[in-house]
């Protein structure tokens, strides 16, 4: 167990963490859009995606929730060692990790204060599937409209509605990365 937490990381962690950074940032300016990531070998059930999120984005001040399957010991002990991000309750986390049902009620998480509304919390959904079809998207970022297999409409309907409060997603599936920040608009496809 202790060589596979210190495995997985990124082989070149400059080169490889701006891709994955330049990904997410895409993917969320760009709604719907599923761009693909490579380099980081997480322990399971955690896909190459949401692994290269964790890499990349979280650090010793960045809070995460694992939820579900995510919440192992083994998951724990390979962020505490590439990263060093403390995993926490969903109420103090800046990132949480699991399911879309492991990561239910969404009401527990920070969605930002009206002076502070980027203090809120991003949820990194695992997949079974990720496709640029099902609900429709729009809003800003989107032209015309977008496409993604997202789980449901209403909890997406209601995020968007507090904006600017609210929480923004990332949806993994294996290599695999689609955005859904809190402007945009689901609808049933």
């Amino acid at each position: 167990m202790e060589v596979q937490l210190l495995s997985g990381g990124f082989a070149d962690a400059p080169v490889e963490g701006a891709r994955v950074f330049r990904a997410v940032m895409q993917a969320m300016a760009r709604p719907g859009r599923i761009e693909r990531l490579e380099g980081a070998r997480p322990p399971a059930p955690m896909s190459v995606a949401a692994g290269g999120v964790a890499l990349t984005l979280c650090g010793p001040d960045t809070p995460v929730h694992l939820a579900g399957a995510l919440d192992c010991a083994e998951l724990r002990g390979w962020l505490a060692f590439h990263t060093g991000a403390p995993v926490v309750g969903r109420e103090a986390a800046v990132f949480a990790f699991g399911t879309w049902e492991a990561l239910l009620p969404l009401s527990g998480y920070a969605i930002g204060t009206p002076d502070y509304p980027d203090r809120s919390a991003t949820l990194v959904v695992e997949m079974d599937r990720l496709e640029a079809a099902g609900m429709r998207l729009t809003g800003p970022g989107i032209a015309g409209m977008s496409a993604l297999s997202l789980p449901e409409v209403t909890a997406f309907r209601a995020n968007a509605a507090r904006f600017p409060l609210g929480l923004d997603f990332l949806f993994c599936c294996g290599d695999r990365l689609a955005g859904l920040p809190r402007t945009t608009r689901v609808e049933a496809g």
